[in-house]
């Protein structure tokens, strides 16, 4: 059979060739911990379960729900109000995806041709470049570095670079670097697409789970982002809802009608008694956030006190899942990962898959910045 050339950009995921590495040293550990993948090991609430068994009885709940139904767009709407002071048209400003990674895989094939560039957090979440990969678009990385607080710096792009682009991904609170943005910032990032007419994707996966008090900036709360961008969620993370596969984008009208349409080819919709129970955690599940943000923060903190109580300092993550860790000496990220598994039966993941700044940090081991990345901590 032939292989698609733009295939030629996929490889085995980072994830993959951890497992296969563990697969190989099973017989080391009688007991593992994994935290490489950051997906939640908590279940939904109960109300959630209910809701879905509950709908899921209902005899004509197995159609095509299409473009989804409006209770779920209407929750959206509802949220972002209460929870951002936004104000979002259910009808024209909100539709669903089939989790975010539908949504940032799927939107360069939509608002990119072949040579057009994006822009690219670097490191940054591999489904950014999945993406662009399909869209046969060209990739230009912005540095999330420490001494810029992880932010990218939007001057250092070259004009003729701004002036190929057409859209731009950010993501706040990070994967893996787990910063949160500045509403200033925010206004940088509005002004750069305004003179450059790029559309911003903001990935908000993130924006539920934060720490001490320091609740995220939603990117569509800054004046002027509709008029440029969207903003993309899903309930896996916040609601503890990964494999419902039930999300959402909403900002630029223009840009939902478009992805709309784009959707409208490829899939029939959310299954109902999902996006059912997805508006019912929207509207009240405000609670259930705050006590999973309790029980992340109290891992979070178990895992950074511990390892400086064996002298392995490490930044303490404000949101997020993921603490982006500095390396001992000696190591590069890949060698280390392999080592804690060997060793101590730990799974982490690799800066070296998330980017090339990524791969700059940890290709070396005489560098002091590379980096390994640690999903959720355990129970």
């Amino acid at each position: 059979m032939k292989r698609a050339k733009r295939m030629n950009a996929f490889s085995a995921s980072i994830f993959a060739e951890l497992a296969a590495y563990r697969q190989q040293r099973r017989h080391l550990h009688d007991e593992w911990i994994d935290l490489s993948v950051g997906s939640p090991d908590l279940p939904p609430a109960p109300f959630v379960r209910e809701a879905i068994a509950r709908y899921a009885n209902e005899p004509n709940a197995y159609g095509y729900t299409l473009r989804g139904i409006r209770e779920f767009r209407e929750a959206v709407a509802d949220y972002y109000r209460t929870a951002h002071g936004v104000v979002l048209d259910p009808e024209t400003e909100v539709t669903y995806v089939i989790g975010s990674q539908d949504g940032l895989v799927h939107l360069p094939m939509v608002f990119a041709d072949p040579g057009d560039v994006i822009l690219l957090p670097d490191p940054g979440y591999p489904a950014y470049a999945a993406g662009v990969a399909m869209a046969e678009a060209e990739p230009y990385f912005l540095p999330l570095r420490e001494e810029n607080r992880f932010l990218p710096d939007l001057r250092a792009i070259p004009e003729d670079i701004a002036k190929r682009a057409t859209i731009m991904f950010i993501n706040f609170p990070g994967n893996p670097v787990p910063a949160i943005a500045t509403e200033s910032f925010y206004r940088e990032v509005v002004e750069f697409a305004k003179r450059y007419d790029i559309l911003v994707v903001s990935d908000f996966a993130y924006g539920e789970l934060y720490y001490d008090g320091n609740k995220p900036v939603s990117f569509l709360s800054v004046p002027g982002a509709k008029d440029v961008g969207v903003e993309i969620n899903s309930l896996s993370k916040s609601y503890n809802m990964a494999g419902c596969r039930v999300g959402y984008l909403c900002g630029n009208a223009e840009v939902i009608r478009t992805f709309a349409e784009f959707k409208s080819n490829l899939d029939y919709g959310v299954f109902w008694p999902i996006q059912k129970a997805a508006a019912e955690v929207l509207r009240h599940g405000a609670d259930f956030c705050a006590e999973s943000r309790a029980i992340y923060q109290s891992r979070r903190d178990a895992l950074v006190d511990g390892l400086a109580d064996i002298g392995w300092a490490v930044d303490r993550p404000q949101a997020g899942m993921f603490v982006w860790a500095k390396i001992p000496d000696g190591f590069t990220s890949l060698s280390f990962a392999k080592a804690l598994i060997d060793q101590a039966g730990v799974v982490v993941r690799p800066g070296t898959r998330l980017g090339q700044a990524a791969r700059a940090m940890c290709a070396s081991p005489s560098s002091s910045r590379r980096r390994c990345c640690a999903g959720r901590s355990p129970n």
